[in-house]
């Protein structure tokens, strides 16, 4: 549901996330400062996922931004969207530095042993893909619809409190809701 969220929010962030690592390609400092406030704490959530430790996964990040600052203009919007490339790449350095804690002494074939859960790249691809599918389909939606589905199912709030903030009846709120999933339905169904 995570990726969701960020690609449901995200079409423009994701426009404006490559933007920004094009200017990071150039050398644009005050581009990196906004990545770093838009990203970080999601990078570092990865590194600490993998790592277990905050102060390695804080190093693991810091590693992570400046390898982004030296190899932004590799960066591929074909390929995968900013977001996914980010947390491929955190994931990667942190996954290094699990390996790194091994004695030098082991076998390089220890390192398969490494247990590493997080989705593979193309199942972050696929995500992405449906997430921009959902956003699309919300997108379609009467807004009053598309904003109460938005707060219920990705912000968590409840039927009565998506009611009292609306300022409608329960009901109101509920059926604008149905209408709306019926609607998405519709369109993911196409």
């Amino acid at each position: 549901m995570v990726v969701v969220m960020d690609v449901v929010r995200g079409s423009e962030e994701g426009r404006q996330l490559a933007g920004t690592l094009g200017a990071i390609a150039a050398g644009d400092r005050a581009s990196m400062a906004l990545l770093y406030k838009r990203t970080s704490a999601k990078l570092y959530g990865i590194c600490l996922r993998v790592l277990g430790n905050e102060a390695e996964a804080e190093e693991v990040l810091q590693e992570t931004y400046v390898t982004i600052w030296r190899k932004a203009a590799a960066y591929d919007a074909g390929r995968a969207s900013p977001v996914t490339w980010l947390a491929v790449m955190a994931r990667n350095k942190a996954i290094d530095r699990l390996r790194g804690r091994r004695a030098p002494t082991e076998d390089i074939d220890a390192a398969l042993d490494i247990a590493d859960d997080a989705p593979l790249a193309p199942e972050l691809i696929d995500r992405a893909r449906d997430g921009h599918r959902l956003a699309d389909c919300l997108a379609e939606l009467e807004e009053k619809s598309a904003a109460a589905i938005r707060a219920a199912f990705l912000d968590g709030l409840s039927y009565p409190d998506l009611a009292a903030r609306e300022d409608v009846p329960l009901p109101t709120m509920k059926s604008w809701i149905r209408r709306g999933l019926l609607r998405l339905r519709g369109c993911l169904e196409r």
